[in-house]
């Protein structure tokens, strides 16, 4: 990565944190994007040329996720499906205790700002289509079957949001987040056993 990459993402990084800050201690809905501006020491204008929505400020991991899976489907082995694929990847977010896992200490006030807000609520529903969106056409790359694509990234897209949201109902609901990330690994081999294999019942 070039310097000036690396300067772009640490830009990018200090006005999320700066607006998460503020978020946590406001409510989401009660802080603008030009407090989030001032607040970081950069213009309104700089903070919608790294984030096009106010949603996004808080749900900042989004990108990453897409450029995540893009690389696992398009790197993974010859002749491994993307289901196998996509179940090793979830295992390693949770190995990592990465913040997509679900799973760190701490996620509970993040899932509390969240679940306050119905714009955020509205976005992460936005984000899922986003992610099906792109697995379908990665997929119809492979196939050459827009419709197989389709059907198949829609399932896939389900089946990792119920991944997640799974661990989120715990986290506040109050399980010991320790517990949730233990847990989580059989989860996920459930949650993709169900997709590849299908529903007997």
């Amino acid at each position: 990565m070039g310097l000036r990459e690396e300067k772009k993402r640490a830009t990018r990084r200090h006005i999320s944190d700066v607006a998460t800050g503020l978020f946590a201690a406001r409510g989401f809905d009660d802080v603008t994007v030009a407090e989030v501006a001032e607040a970081a020491g950069v213009s309104k204008m700089t903070v919608f040329n790294y984030f096009p929505r106010k949603e996004d400020l808080f749900l900042d991991r989004h990108a990453d996720r897409l450029r995540d899976l893009e690389r696992v489907i398009r790197e993974r082995p010859d002749g491994q499906d993307v289901a196998t694929a996509l179940r090793r990847y979830h295992h390693e977010l949770v190995a990592q205790r990465h913040p997509l896992a679900g799973t760190r200490p701490g996620a509970v006030g993040f899932l509390k700002i969240l679940y306050a807000s119905p714009a955020l609520v509205t976005r992460t529903y936005e984000q899922s289509r986003e992610i099906a969106d792109l697995l379908t056409r990665l997929l119809a790359e492979e196939t050459g079957d827009p419709l197989e694509a389709r059907l198949t990234a829609n399932l896939v897209s389900a089946t990792l949001d119920s991944i997640y949201e799974h661990a989120c109902r715990r986290m506040l609901d109050g399980d010991d987040p320790d517990d949730v990330h233990r847990d989580q690994p059989a989860v996920i081999d459930r949650a993709f056993d169900l997709l590849e294999h299908g529903l007997r019942r």
